[in-house]
């Protein structure tokens, strides 16, 4: 600041402008601007904590213009993305410096500015249209540069009222018609487009979805039957074919076998496009953040994944919110490197610098949780959610939680230790009740562990949101299965994603208002235009829920 030249930091860049931060045992800041920076308490707030989404701007004065300078064009209905666990409050203090607040229980510091110097709690890089602007007005400085720089942050500019399909970074493609209000200020509930990648037989990662596990093209027996509008003779086909076994398997708590290989050899993995053009489609209809799931079965040098690597850059450039990948997020060894030890942190690392701001781990927090309860307890800062947490904040770390429902004839004959919860649809005896057993490797093997203490276990190991697949809901599109979603978000401090069951804007709706879910994840229903993310938005906005649209 005594040097004149200019200065601008996000998130932990606000952070150390202040006296001090209660983070890692008391850290002593630069002392530019009075205050200390504490924890959210969750307990105090009653909200999950970290504040993970976008939330609304609360501009104010400054002792000089470099406030409006550095907001100009962020109105006050506009959303940024926050993704953090500490802040600064606003004090008579530091009055003079604080350019904007956002309250989150209580309001905190969002943003400084004051000469030169210029700081911002949320992620511009991430927030999208109103981000890009707030970054051109810092790198204009009111210059001849700003208009070029304004015209870069333009991406995503929203459309005029009445606009056709064509998406923009604040609003939603695929529908037209007129402007949709944003409903309530606040802390917005999240939609997230998730892309499943595989590698098909010729080694191109495209996005897929399929019938529980089975990804492939229908094989030509199945085609023929529907086509000539037998589903009874389809469904048959499908079970020579090895597939439509998962659902009666699951409710029985057996692990369902694959489909043979000869049945998966004569079928093509289903294309729904490639994953960086989808996921900047995503991103130009309004989405609030983009999930890649890797499922290819070649996982064994996750550290050396190339071409999921590349696909993170080249969305890195295209894709202005934020971007979560999981599938092989685990410690190894590499057998081509001679026995080499990767530890789930060096894993992290590598798509951590490729241009994802989470990674989500699956199969290793079950075992990791299970050992927690082995143990009594106690953490050997060993486990990969432990690893990554401590370096990069628990933020950063998403565990996807695959439970699936196990019938149960009363509430008393649930496992030692499992929740038993009402059924959202009876089971095949009548039952009213069941459990939600953890499994591993994408649903295909259960664990001795429920999706209530699994979640609970991630949220002691350092996890900063549980992603709930209820994998029995898979592409059903009867909506989200609410008696889970609840039980488990209630059992949390951290924000919960809802997965798995959606196919219609109420669905989303329903589940916002049902439970205390921070965000609602779509996949298939997306790929295939079926619902538009502006419809989803559209109808939460009615609805009285805060959207960003």
């Amino acid at each position: 600041m005594q040097a004149g030249r200019p200065f601008f930091g996000i998130c932990l860049g606000l952070q150390l402008l202040f006296d001090g931060s209660d983070e890692s045992g008391g850290v002593e800041g630069l002392g530019l601007i009075p205050g200390r920076v504490t924890a959210f308490d969750p307990t105090l707030l009653n909200l999950p904590v970290p504040h993970i989404g976008w939330n609304t701007l609360d501009q104010r004065g400054a002792t000089n213009g470099a406030a409006a300078e550095l907001l100009d064009g962020a109105q006050g209905g506009d959303r940024v993305y926050f993704v953090h666990t500490y802040r600064a409050t606003p004090s008579a203090a530091n009055d003079g410096w604080v350019a904007a607040t956002t309250d989150y229980g209580a309001p905190f510091v969002a943003a400084v500015a004051r000469g030169e110097v210029s700081a911002v709690q949320f992620h511009p890089e991430k927030s999208g249209a109103t981000g890009l602007r707030i970054l051109g007005n810092f790198l204009a400085g009111g210059g001849a540069a700003g208009a070029e720089a304004a015209e870069r942050a333009a991406i995503g500019r929203p459309a005029a009222a009445g606009g056709g399909g064509g998406g923009n970074g604040n609003g939603g493609g695929g529908g037209g018609g007129a402007a949709v209000a944003a409903g309530p200020r606040g802390l917005a509930r999240r939609v997230i487009a998730c892309l499943d990648v595989r590698a098909n037989d010729d080694g191109d990662l495209v996005v897929t979805k399929g019938d529980q596990y089975d990804v492939r093209e229908a094989p030509a027996a199945e085609a023929a039957a529907a086509a000539s509008g037998g589903a009874g003779a389809a469904a048959g086909a499908r079970g020579a074919e090895g597939g439509g076994q998962k659902g009666a398997a699951a409710a029985a708590g057996i692990n369902a076998p694959p489909p043979p290989a000869a049945a998966s050899a004569r079928r093509e993995v289903r294309n729904l496009g490639k994953p960086v053009d989808l996921a900047a489609r995503y991103f130009d209809e309004g989405a609030d953040e983009v999930a890649f799931l890797n499922i290819t079965g070649f996982r064994d040098s996750p550290a050396a994944d190339a071409p999921m690597l590349a696909v993170l850059r080249a969305a890195s450039e295209r894709v202005f919110v934020p971007m979560t990948v999981g599938g092989g997020i685990r410690g190894f060894v590499s057998q081509e490197e001679g026995g080499r030890a990767y530890s789930a942190l060096e894993v992290a690392a590598e798509y951590f610098r490729s241009g994802a701001d989470k990674v989500s781990i699956g199969s290793d927090a079950v075992e990791a949780a299970l050992e927690l309860r082995r143990s009594g307890g106690r953490l050997t800062g060993e486990t990969a959610i432990e690893q990554i947490s401590r370096v990069y904040g628990r933020q950063a770390v998403v565990v996807s939680i695959d439970p699936r429902r196990i019938y149960l004839k009363g509430e008393a004959d649930a496992p030692a230790g499992a929740t038993a919860l009402p059924a959202a649809e009876p089971g095949p005896e009548g039952e009213r009740w069941c459990w939600w057993q953890a499994t591993v490797k994408g649903g295909r093997e259960g664990r001795p562990i429920d999706a209530v203490e699994l979640a609970r276990a991630c949220e002691a190991l350092g996890a900063g949101e549980i992603m709930l697949n209820a994998i029995d809901n898979d592409g059903a599109g009867r909506g989200f299965d609410l008696e889970l979603v609840k039980a488990v978000a209630a059992a949390v401090s951290v924000p919960v994603i809802a997965s798995s069951g959606a196919g219609a804007p109420s669905h989303f709706t329903d589940v916002f208002r049902g439970t205390r879910c921070s965000a609602a994840l779509a996949a298939g229903i997306f790929h295939r235009r079926e619902v538009a993310i502006a419809e989803v938005k559209a109808h939460m906005a009615a609805n009285g829920l805060p959207a960003r649209v």
